[in-house]
C-alpha cells in the first residue's frame, strides 16, 4: 500500500509545571495519559482508532501497561513519545512505547509495554480485533522493531497481603468508556507512599494488570505486600456493598 503511514507514530508532549511534582519532574500519572494519547494517535491516523471504533459499538481498553523509567521529564521539557505495534492477535495487540528528548532522540526518558483488547460497548466482551477494516492493523505490525524493558510480567502476589487503604471513586476518576480510568488506579497506588517517601525513592520499573472493570461510586481496597528484591506489589480490589464477595480489579508492582 502506497499510502500507508510509517509503522512508529511520535508525537511532542510538553511538561508542564503544573503536572510535575514538589521535584519539578513530570507526575507519572501524566506521563501515563500522555503514552495513552499517543497510542490514541497512532490509532486513529491510521483508522482503527476510537473515533472509528465507537460508532460501531467498539472500543479499545487496556489490559496491562508497564513502565521502564530511566529519568522523568523535569518541568518545561519538551520530550517525545514514540509508538508502535510490536504484534496482534485475535483479542489482544501488543503496543510499545519509547519516551525521548524532543531535541536529542539518544536521550532516552523511558520504555513502555502495553495490551490492549477491543470490546463492544454494550456487552462488554471481547471483539475480534482482525475482523475490524478487514484486518488491516496487521499492516503497522512492526515485530522487529527492539523495545529494550524486560517483557511483561504477571504480577505474583499471596494471600498475606495487607490492607492499607481504601479509595472512593468520584466523577473526575471516570473516562471516555464510562469506567475508572486506567491512570487513576496508578494515581491512587502512588498516592498510598507517602511524600517522604517519593522524596527518597524513584520509581524504575511500575507494571499494572486490569483484571476487571470498576465505576463511578465504587470503593476500591488496596492491599500491599513486601517483597524480597525490594518491589512492592499492590492489589486493588472493588468492595461490594451489597455483602456479596469482592472482586479484584488489578495488581501492580513497583521497583
Amino acid at each position: 500500500m502506497t499510502d500507508m503511514l510509517e509503522r512508529v507514530g511520535t508525537y511532542g508532549f510538553l511538561a508542564e509545571p503544573f503536572h510535575c511534582d514538589f521535584t519539578k519532574r513530570l507526575f507519572i500519572g501524566h506521563l501515563g495519559n500522555h503514552i495513552l494519547n499517543a497510542a490514541d494517535f497512532h490509532a486513529t491516523e491510521r483508522g482503527f482508532g476510537m473515533d472509528s471504533l465507537n460508532p460501531e459499538n467498539k472500543t479499545w481498553v487496556l489490559s496491562r501497561l508497564a513502565l521502564e523509567i530511566v529519568e522523568m521529564p523535569t518541568e518545561y521539557a519538551r520530550f517525545n513519545v514514540e509508538t508502535w505495534i510490536e504484534g496482534v492477535m485475535k483479542y489482544f495487540t501488543h503496543r510499545n512505547f519509547r519516551i525521548v528528548d524532543s531535541a536529542d532522540a539518544d536521550r532516552v526518558y523511558g520504555y513502555g509495554r502495553s495490551i490492549w483488547a477491543m470490546i463492544d460497548t454494550a456487552t462488554r466482551q471481547p471483539q475480534n480485533i482482525l475482523a475490524v477494516k478487514d484486518g488491516a492493523i496487521a499492516d503497522y505490525v512492526y515485530a522487529d522493531r527492539p523495545c529494550p524493558m524486560a517483557p511483561l510480567s504477571r504480577v505474583k502476589m499471596s494471600t498475606g497481603a495487607r490492607f492499607v487503604a481504601s479509595v472512593e471513586t468520584h466523577y473526575s476518576d471516570v473516562d471516555v468508556n464510562g469506567h475508572i480510568n486506567s491512570i487513576k488506579y496508578i494515581e491512587h497506588v502512588l498516592n498510598l507512599f507517602p511524600l517522604e517517601w517519593h522524596a527518597a525513592h524513584r520509581v524504575s520499573r511500575f507494571d499494572i494488570a486490569y483484571v476487571a472493570e470498576s465505576h463511578y461510586g465504587d470503593r476500591l481496597d488496596f492491599y500491599r505486600e513486601d517483597q524480597a528484591d525490594g518491589a512492592v506489589c499492590i492489589r486493588i480490589v472493588k468492595a461490594r456493598r451489597d455483602g456479596g464477595k469482592d472482586v479484584e480489579v488489578g495488581r501492580c508492582r513497583i521497583v
